[in-house]
């Protein structure tokens, strides 16, 4: 531990960095009723806490290492601090990002005179390809997080946060994804101030540092929710395990609207905008002081702001969900007239933020409606129990990804005759022959009955899909998803599937 203390008093990051404020939050201090800062490393010349790391690593390196060049795999943020940390020294540096990067993190690696190598559709191909490339160029390998100089750099915000803040704090938050930015704070906190609690913070679709406490033991997590790309990682680092494991006091996960929802809070206190990884940390605080309440100061990490901007669109569409301010109900009303105007008349004077109706033959009609409710999640069970009582079916879809992504958009589409209709949601990479491929892997014994896209700005597509799947050729068609190696999810028994799209027999199963 004296030997990390050490060398993050030594680090050379400020030949790169600036010492980033530590900015108050009032709207949401007030909001929580205690104080909360944010540590705004958004603000450094690549947007995210980053180059602390990579300019310190290649900092320590002797210079005829260094005038054989660098090397590194990445899909943004690192990629970012390695091309400046090369340009400031004046060093050969190669990025080998996944086909799939947006444009706008490869630019600007470029911009820095780095060399970007474009391999393969996701990380785990382009750091092959990195490796690859390292023993045949004589290249430096430079990994994003597990390495002592590394974590060191990153422990620099530590020290910073503990030189701005001389008064107590409660409780520092800090986005993982391998796990350098954690383990660094951690020690150099721990060290100085024992009291104050480090807490990880992780989507709860990439919960590799949980996972590995809770094993003992480095796992490697089958896939990763990609939303939060810049903590999208499978496996956390040897050496950053067993920092985080001996001085962090927790780690907990949020979901995606959490982010959403932090990211929000952020412009609002800020008027800046936070990437979702970049705002994890403040969705961690604002969960944890939720059941833990107090009065000392908390600490968030905004730790980068490299945010597609067409992404905005589905952030601000999931806030208001993840401050519980919005709910998406599915509501079965009879199909009469005036059923409406009487459906309308029992949600009172609320804004209704959305309504998707279609008529259908039969008794009943099912409405997907979003409704706004200040009064957050008190009001939500007040308005569910209060439908119910005036006789209406009711199912809470706010928390149904399916739904919030695709159903929403399709209410209505219901179609008779398919009785061996299979509904999967999958990811595909986005890129031309995406979906092509999708459709030789399927071939020509399969129909596809229903298929959804939307664009959200991210490296990958959501995509929500029907396929006629006879029972006698399931294992064929198992195998052929197997062989895509598309992320999916099976999502034949979602709720909201039989309520707005089947053919209705399996929407009674959902009432009853």
């Amino acid at each position: 531990m004296t030997d990390y203390i050490k060398k993050i008093l030594s680090a050379r990051v400020y030949d790169v960095a600036i010492e980033s404020p530590l900015d108050p939050m009032p709207r949401l201090t007030k909001r929580l009723g205690r104080p909360v800062l944010l540590k705004r490393e958004d603000l450094q010349p690549v947007f995210s806490f980053k180059l602390r790391g990579a300019y310190n690593k290649m900092a320590s390196l002797p210079r005829e290492q260094l005038d054989r060049g660098v090397i590194c795999a990445s899909a943004g943020n690192h990629a970012q601090g390695v091309a400046l940390g090369a340009a400031k020294l004046g060093v050969r540096a190669v990025i080998v990002m996944p086909r799939t990067t947006p444009a706008i993190k490869v630019d600007a690696c470029r911009a820095r005179g780095a060399e970007v190598v474009l391999h393969g559709d996701a990380f785990d191909e382009a750091l092959t390809e990195a490796r690859r490339l390292e023993a045949q160029w004589g290249l430096t390998f430079l990994h994003p997080f597990d390495d002592p100089e590394v974590i060191a750099g990153q422990g620099t915000i530590g020290m910073e946060i503990l030189h701005q803040h001389t008064g107590p704090i409660e409780a520092i938050f800090v986005p993982i994804g391998g796990g350098g930015l954690a383990a660094g704070i951690a020690t150099f906190v721990k060290y100085l101030r024992p009291e104050t609690k480090v807490i990880g913070v992780e989507p709860d679709d990439a919960a590799t540092m949980a996972e590995a406490i809770r094993a003992d033991d480095r796992v490697m997590l089958p896939s990763v929710g990609l939303f939060a790309d810049g903590v999208a990682v499978r496996q956390a680092g040897e050496e950053t395990f067993r920092l985080c494991r001996e001085h962090l006091d927790a780690v907990i996960t949020v979901d995606t609207d959490a982010m959403c929802a932090a990211v929000k809070d952020i412009f609002d206190d800020t008027r800046a905008i936070s990437e979702p990884s970049g705002a994890l940390s403040l969705a961690g605080a604002k969960a944890w002081a939720a059941r833990n309440p107090g009065a000392g100061p908390l600490v968030a990490i905004s730790s980068g702001a490299n945010l597609n901007f067409d992404r905005l669109r589905h952030i601000a569409e999931r806030a208001e969900i993840g401050e519980e301010r919005e709910v998406l109900l599915g509501v079965t009303i009879p199909e009469r007239p005036g059923a409406y105007r009487a459906f309308i008349a029992a949600l009172g004077p609320r804004a209704i933020t959305e309504f998707n109706y279609r008529y259908a033959a039969g008794s009943d009609a099912r409405i997907f409606v979003g409704i706004n409710l200040p009064g957050g999640k008190p009001e939500k069970r007040d308005l569910i129990a209060a439908l119910e009582r005036a006789g209406y079916g009711v199912a809470d879809m706010s928390d149904n990804e399916m739904a919030k992504v695709h159903v929403r958009y399709m209410v209505g589409g219901r179609a008779a005759g398919l009785a061996d209709e299979r509904l999967y949601r999958f990811q595909f990479p986005e890129r031309p022959g995406a979906l092509m491929k999708f459709l030789e892997a399927l071939g020509d014994g399969f129909n596809i009955s229903l298929f959804h896209y939307r664009n959200h700005g991210a490296d990958y597509g959501r995509v929500l899909a029907g396929i006629e799947v006879p029972p006698a050729e399931r294992a064929r068609f198992d195998a052929a998803l197997e062989a895509l190696a598309y992320p999916y999810v099976d999502e034949t028994d979602n709720a909201a599937y039989h309520l707005f799209l089947d053919n209705g027999v399996g929407a009674e199963e959902v009432r009853r």
